[in-house]
């Protein structure tokens, strides 16, 4: 598809109310993801009556005016990771909504142009960035760049929220009444304890890491804020999203069960709805890969630990309160058989089970893993979650048509949300090259 992309504008949003700055330190968490890719996602949204005059004088001063208010809420400044001024640039684009919003396959690199840029240097990043494109008389849709310092996924899909709050009721004329008090952010970082020294043995990790990437030697600038490279994407990637109904998925919960009970060495599953899910998207992509049995495969997911921690950490935190588990090295051949589908599963639910208030210890080992990775290893991980609500984002035009993670795209990694309507679906997203896809 031959589509262009037209800025008409690029503004820095500061917030309404005039308030002192506050400076948070950063925590063992955020010190874990601040070289990682920042997060992007592409919130499209149907409205035939997007036109030109009515997005530059609705759409885009609405947008603008509300998400000034809404940083009044959200102010700090994150070590030299600045959030006082949001970068937003509107912007038109002449494709096609349909395509992008729909369940068929189509190139990743169309939707490149519909997030923006991070500013990052070696001494200061922005923390957020947004994007709002029009699609004349198809509706719009809005890009967010977050960087992983600052906002893990919770508490970006929080200020979303209450960012889409704000601008329905400044709509609605009610814009003096006060915000859901669960979309407030907490600052306080005492909740988050430093064990064991945990911040220093991350940063020596990180040292070590950047050490590797300038060839043994030692890194120019060690505390640069500059993102680890990102790897060049394929020009014959494709994005996808399957959408797996409650039926679909009790189906394989069902199908996982028998399995179970009829193998040698039967056990009892945590067969949650992330665990189908993901162990059924893990084995689907192991096998669309194919290759050599003996091949090394991976697999991981975030683990939100506010629950977690002792005492746990409130929801309303603001900030990274998210750690990893991995597991490796398998191999393929453990999925790609008859009863492969029934071991990922069975992998899974083990690493859902052990999960406890000491997976926040385990990121320095995560990073000390990334060097000793065997060419060519297969490691799958998940970004986004069921569990964030995003199609509740409703800024005065109605729920997203579609959300897509456009970031995944940046290595073997799914996405997974909610469905558009509810009833149980489960949306899963994936940028694979096209020949694996078809597989």
């Amino acid at each position: 598809m031959n589509s262009s992309l037209n800025v008409i504008d690029v503004s820095r949003v500061t917030p309404s109310a005039s308030s002192e700055s506050l400076t948070l330190p950063l925590t063992y968490f955020d010190i874990f993801w601040y070289k990682f890719h920042p997060v992007e996602r592409v919130i499209f949204y149907q409205l035939t009556d997007a036109t030109r005059p009515f997005f530059d004088s609705v759409i885009v001063p609405n947008l603008k005016s509300s998400l000034s208010s809404s940083l009044s809420h959200y102010l700090p400044l994150a070590g030299n990771l600045v959030w006082d001024s949001l970068d937003q640039k509107p912007s038109i684009s002449n494709a096609d909504v349909s395509r992008l919003t729909g369940n068929k396959p189509f190139p990743t690199a169309e939707l490149h142009p519909l997030v923006p840029e991070l500013q990052v240097t070696d001494d200061s990043a922005s923390a957020v960035s947004f994007q709002v494109t029009l699609f004349p008389n198809q509706g719009f849709c809005i890009g967010v760049t977050a960087h992983h310092a600052v906002l893990d996924g919770k508490t970006a899909t929080m200020f979303l929220k209450l960012w889409a709050d704000t601008c329905k009721r400044q709509q609605d004329q009610t814009a003096n009444a006060s915000p859901p008090q669960d979309l407030l952010p907490i600052y306080d970082r005492t909740v988050i304890k430093n064990p064991n020294n945990i911040e220093a043995k991350i940063l020596n990790e990180w040292y070590s890491l950047l050490k590797m990437f300038s060839g043994g030697k030692e890194p120019d600038n060690p505390k640069s804020l500059k993102l680890i490279p990102s790897p060049e994407i394929s020009p014959d990637v494709v994005r996808f999203t399957l959408d797996l109904t409650r039926e679909d998925i009790q189906t394989l919960r069902e199908q996982l069960k028998r399995e179970s009970s009829a193998s040698p060495s039967p056990k009892e599953l945590r067969l949650s709805t992330f665990v189908v899910t993901y162990s059924y998207a893990l084995t689907c992509l192991i096998r669309a890969r194919g290759g050599e049995p003996s091949r090394p495969i991976g697999y991981g997911f975030a683990v939100d630990c506010r629950g977690l921690l002792d005492p746990p950490v409130p929801s309303s935190y603001f900030g990274n309160c998210v750690s990893a588990t991995f597991k490796m090295p398998l191999t393929a051949e453990t999925f790609m058989g008859e009863e492969g589908f029934l071991a990922a599963a069975s992998s899974v639910s083990d690493s859902v089970e052990e999960l406890d208030e000491t997976v926040a210890l385990k990121l320095p080992d995560i990073l000390a893993s990334f060097p000793i990775l065997p060419p060519g290893s297969q490691l799958v991980s998940v970004a986004g979650s069921t569990r964030f609500g995003v199609y509740g984002l409703d800024f005065g035009w109605g729920r997203p048509e579609r959300v897509l993670v456009v970031s995944i795209d940046q290595g073997e990694a799914i996405s997974m949300a909610e469905g558009r309507d509810g009833n149980g679906v489960v949306e899963i997203g994936f940028s694979l090259k096209k020949h694996e896809l078809e597989k």
